[in-house]
């Protein structure tokens, strides 16, 4: 795994149990309103970003297009991962602010 704040910062997110991945999981913390942030791999299929980008804009959930799914898997101690869903605001606030760091450095 590459050295990339983001990604440090979802493992410590799983680590602090406030992360979790699958496809179950992601979906169901997004219908509850717990999901503060979804992330989708960009190599994820063109109908999994569609049906993740639906169900946060119905929900009002922030929703990133970031790395790949070897990457969010790994850092999250799984194996590939096509969405992760971060359920607190503290960590969502700092994968977002973090991304939008490296955007405008860009």
């Amino acid at each position: 795994m590459n050295n990339d704040k983001v990604l440090s910062l979802l493992g410590l997110a799983k680590k602090a149990g406030k992360l979790k991945s699958g496809e179950y999981c992601v979906e169901t913390e997004i219908k509850k309103g717990r999901a503060k942030l979804v992330i989708v791999a960009l190599d994820a299929s063109e109908n999994t970003k569609k049906s993740y980008s639906d169900m946060c804009n119905y929900k009002k959930v922030p929703i990133i297009f970031y790395e790949n799914k070897d990457n969010l898997g790994q850092c999250t101690g799984s194996e590939e991962r096509a969405a992760i869903v971060i359920l607190d605001e503290g960590f969502a606030n700092a994968v977002n602010k973090e991304i939008s760091t490296r955007e405008k450095k860009n």
